[in-house]
């Protein structure tokens, strides 16, 4: 067996959220790909773990009323419970708030900005807060975020950009000198055509509209912005440092594959290869961007309800019959698609009548036949040759599927074993050889050429359905289990005794008690989330009862003055928000309010306000609030902002 390195790895997930099974699905499919290789011998590094910075995580921790470390810590913690429940044999789970990681991370913005590739100016343009990614007008897809369709917000701040048309001609040149790099092919063409050909701008490379993140540590009022942050993963996990990196580094660098989603292909293809250019490190050898796994014919997305989570799935499915689904269903270039109804139809036709069959129906003949016992093939027959001929040729079909990343078509290439096996049991008809004794020879010979068949495939199923495998190898109690025992027949030992009595490795579903039981379990789900909200407000009301005091020279302190609304507009991607600039006496200040609910922008202008001036200047959504607009509400939750009457000056203090 060759003893090859082999490093492979997942995006790092983000931590805005627990991941639904569209996430999961990379999880799953890495897991089986490092397996895969394991099973073949290669010394295997997998890495996953988890994204946790950016602006995004910062506004979910203030929403939520705890820090953004505490935030991250739980949504870290669920997605690690979710990749363990799924089987995914991780070598290492990295996260970004790591000290290491977060060390060497400012090591390599220094390196860079040392070298000249980083340098300081000022960025105006397009953000989008969910994908944390900075687009240009001609970019945008009516209007907004060319990614996700969110709305985009205008930000201008001071940054430090990374010169990326430096490697550009560079980056071009590799990507023409190494056509298995970017994978699919298809994906390849877009990155090249869409991004490369038309030129690339400098890039962004650090924030100071927020402080979530890893500080820049000759420049702290910045911080690292997310994509060297989080792409930096894939080296400083295996102990890579700018000035002395470690055994891990130098044994598994460069990567043989980066799985990862197609909406993130354009950091992983184009900014990731230009940083390890300016590095001076060697690229990963190919990215892989698999496609999305949708709700129906839809993207999975809380807004539209259609979200499925993998260990809701795993409750009434399985682990492996999850795996199995995802792995199966996802084609190599284009998108999958999962539903309750298709989920159900593949457990009971693919696991349970095809596979669980096939195995329950061989151990119970042996049981019934020959008390339990693997008899030695005594009497052949011609129609052997075509199984045993598909038994022995099987596993370099998986193996070629596999190299090429085609996952889905080497679990058909199993399955093809599978059908084939159960057509044999046809064919063979094991119950009339039973019915004379004279026939025994035939029967064990059958019997044998079933067990074997169904041990190879027990052995090519360890990388798809770990669990199903063991089960299954329990039940045939053979040790054979290695990849060096396929591709020949007849590693099964004659003699050797099967479980007692038949296991079903899955049991058929009912297509309508299993929907009403999920419809039953979403409905109790969405009831209980109610209850929760409607229990909040109570104790929000009761913070009100018992106002506190305030010392009358702490009241002095507050500043309030008039202030006249010249202008007003909604604050972008912030439904709650108003951006109002206010005249207060010979200066204009802009203020942010939560008040879009209750004013429309052309209802305020023209008002006049009382605004609370001396406040500490904020960023909301990325807009800048010079003060307060005072404003009262009644017991309905209805909120109206405090007014003046009469021709008093813009500038007058309040008392």
């Amino acid at each position: 067996m060759s003893k090859d390195t082999y490093y492979i790895t997942t995006a790092i997930a983000y931590t805005s959220r627990k991941p639904h099974i569209g996430n999961t699905y990379e999880a799953v499919l890495t897991d089986a790909i490092a397996r895969f290789k394991r099973l073949q011998g290669h010394d295997v590094f997998f890495l996953t773990g988890t994204d946790e910075h950016g602006q995004k995580i910062q506004e979910n921790a203030e929403q939520a009323g705890i820090s953004p470390k505490v935030y991250v810590d739980q949504v870290a913690g669920q997605i690690k419970d979710i990749w363990d429940l799924m089987q995914t044999s991780y070598d290492k789970f990295i996260r970004t708030t790591d000290d290491d990681h977060v060390k060497v991370v400012q090591k390599i913005f220094k390196k860079l900005y040392d070298q000249g590739d980083i340098y300081k100016g000022e960025y105006e343009g397009l953000y989008c807060v969910p994908c944390e990614s900075f687009f240009t007008e001609t970019q945008l897809v009516d209007g907004k975020c060319p990614d996700c369709g969110r709305e985009v917000e205008k930000t201008k701040e001071e940054a430090y950009f990374f010169k990326m048309s430096k490697y550009q001609d560079r980056l071009m040149q590799y990507i023409e000198d190494h056509p298995e790099f970017i994978q699919p092919e298809s994906r390849k063409k877009e990155m090249v055509n869409n991004f490369l050909k038309p030129g690339l701008q400098d890039l962004c490379v650090s924030r100071t509209s927020f402080t979530w993140g890893i500080p820049v540590t000759f420049d702290e009022k910045h911080v690292v912005y997310v994509w060297i942050d989080a792409l930096s993963n894939y080296i400083t996990a295996l102990g890579y440092d700018p000035e002395g990196s470690g055994e891990l580094y130098s044994k598994y660098w460069p990567a043989d594959v980066h799985v990862i989603g197609k909406d993130i292909l354009r950091f992983h293809t184009i900014y990731w290869p230009i940083m390890l250019m300016a590095l001076d490190i060697p690229l990963p050898k190919q990215i892989f961007g698999h496609p999305w796994l949708l709700s129906g014919q839809d993207k999975m997305s809380k807004s539209k309800g259609n979200v499925m989570y993998a260990d809701d799935l795993a409750r009434h499915f399985g682990v492996d019959g999850v795996r199995y689904y995802v792995l199966h269903e996802m084609p190599f270039g284009s998108d999958g698609t999962i539903t309750y109804e298709t989920l159900i139809s593949r457990f009971n036709s693919d696991l349970a009548n095809t596979l669980g069959n096939l195995v329950n129906r061989t151990v119970a003949m042996i049981n019934k036949y020959f008390d339990g016992e693997i008899k030695a093939p005594e009497i052949k027959d011609a129609i052997d040759e075509e199984l045993i001929a598909l038994v022995e040729e099987t596993p370099a079909k998986v193996e070629a599927k596999m190299n090429e990343l085609h996952v889905a078509d080497a679990l058909d290439e199993i399955w093809t074993l599978i059908r084939r096996s159960n057509k044999y049991i046809d064919e063979t008809m094991p119950w009339v050889l039973g019915k004379d004794e004279e026939h025994y020879p035939r029967l064990q010979t059958v019997l044998y050429n079933l067990v074997e068949s169904i041990r190879t495939i027990a052995v090519l199923l360890r990388a798809f359905l770990p669990e199903t495998s063991a089960k299954i190898f329990d039940q045939i109690n053979t040790d054979a289990k290695e990849w060096d025992t396929v591709g020949r027949f007849g590693a099964t030992i004659a003699g050797s005794k099967v479980v007692s009595k038949a296991v079903p490795l899955f049991n058929r579903l009912d297509e309508k008690k299993k929907l009403a039981e999920i419809e039953a379990e979403i409905d109790a789900k969405m009831a209980e989330a109610k209850e929760k909200e409607e229990k909040k407000a109570p104790k929000e009301e009761k913070k009100e009862e018992k106002p506190a005091y305030l010392n009358f020279d702490d009241f002095l302190k507050v500043e309030m003055k008039i202030g006249e609304v010249l202008a007003c507009e909604k604050v972008k991607g912030a439904d709650k928000l108003l951006k109002s600039q206010i005249k207060i006496g010979e200066e204009t200040r802009q203020i942010v309010s939560g008040i879009a609910k209750y004013y429309s922008p052309e209802e305020m202008v023209g008002k006049k306000v009382v605004v609370v001036t001396n406040l500490k200047p904020v960023k909301l959504r990325g807009e800048l609030s010079e003060g307060m607009i005072l404003a009262a509400s009644d017991e309905s939750g209805q909120l109206k902002v405090v007014t003046v009457d009469g021709d008093i000056e813009s500038g007058s203090s309040v008392s």
